[in-house]
């Protein structure tokens, strides 16, 4: 006679996954309790804190943020748009952002956009996501705002300004930053210059070459102006472009970041033999680390990213809070630095 054995149904033998009773029932205390212990900001004795996470780690157990976010109706999720992630400015504010926003319990959902006019098909996926809120520093058009407005996601703008919307802006005084450069490279005498700008589609390019060519114009100076990319090989290329536009006669390089900065200088040295700063004086604009090697020395304006950052996280939650807060902006001077790659006056 065959014996016939009963299958076992899939999930057999497979652990169950240990869930907020559990915890309660092992660590004697109540199913809120175990709640307010993983919640962040919330309120419990320290001896029920630690009943609660020796029984979790007895059993194994996490709490399950999707049902959390469920009961809260937060994701507790923080979208982040940045444009041109290879510009060595936005790694290091992506850092700050990250690591002020997981201090409040916070997770990132990163867009690092190739270009700023990619942002549509970036908003369908944060709508998707039913995050609680956006930092964004790419540029917006009044429509994408509004459709912000309409989803009722807060969003803060870092170093970018609403366009016929208002919204809650953080962001450096880029064109006090371009006159601070301006005006010590006039007083040192510079009077043939060269402007690398950025992107097309760059707000904060325009800002920085709107306010050079303002600053110059105010002295009477016209001066050679070509775009960038906000990368070294751009940088490279501007200065080979002005440098024929000017007969090779130019006293200063205003650069719209450090990096194109950094790229001029290598141009200067090797394809035209140039001492800098003593036959051409180069500047650029946002501090970064790699300005600072004693090969460049880099004169710049800094942002003040750590300043920044804190700034627009804290708008962000106050909004997520309060939805209904009115717009504001926050503008902070840049730290100027000067540097080997300039004569200064």
């Amino acid at each position: 006679m065959t014996k016939q054995v009963q299958a076992e149904p899939e999930h057999a033998g497979r652990a169950r996954r240990p869930t907020s009773y559990d915890v309660a029932l092992l660590a004697g205390v109540s199913q809120s309790a175990v709640s307010r212990c993983f919640r962040t900001g919330s309120s419990i004795a320290p001896a029920t804190r630690a009943k609660v996470l020796r029984a979790a780690r007895e059993l194994g157990y996490q709490p399950n943020a999707i049902a959390s976010g469920l009961i809260t109706k937060r994701s507790n999720m923080v979208a982040v748009i940045i444009s041109n992630l290879t510009n060595l400015y936005y790694p290091e504010v992506l850092a700050s952002l990250s690591a002020k926003l997981d201090a409040q319990g916070v997770r990132v959902l990163l867009f690092a956009l190739a270009n700023e006019g990619d942002v549509d098909a970036a908003l369908d996926q944060v709508w998707r996501y039913r995050v609680d809120g956006a930092i964004a520093a790419a540029r917006l058009s009044p429509d994408q705002l509004r459709r912000f407005a309409r989803h009722r996601v807060p969003v803060v703008l870092y170093n970018r300004f609403g366009e016929e919307v208002s919204v809650a802006t953080v962001c450096c005084d880029s064109i006090g930053g371009e006159r601070l450069l301006v005006d010590g490279l006039l007083a040192a005498g510079h009077r043939r210059f060269g402007v690398i700008g950025g992107p097309e589609d760059s707000y904060v390019a325009r800002q920085r070459v709107e306010g050079a060519l303002a600053r110059l114009a105010e002295a009477g100076i016209t001066p050679a102006v070509t775009g960038g990319a906000f990368d070294h090989d751009s940088g490279v290329a501007g200065l080979r472009r002005l440098m024929t536009m000017s007969d090779n006669r130019l006293d200063a390089v205003v650069c719209a970041n450090d990096l194109m900065a950094i790229g001029a200088i290598d141009a200067a040295r090797e394809v035209y033999g140039l001492n800098v700063p003593r036959q051409l004086s180069i500047v650029g604009f946002d501090g970064v680390s790699p300005a600072a090697w004693a090969s460049y020395r880099l004169t710049t304006v800094r942002q003040p990213v750590e300043r920044m950052t804190d700034a627009a996280v804290a708008m962000l939650m106050e909004r997520v809070a309060d939805p209904d807060l009115p717009p504001e902006v926050r503008t902070f001077a840049g730290t100027f630095q000067p540097g080997g790659s300039a004569r200064l006056g």
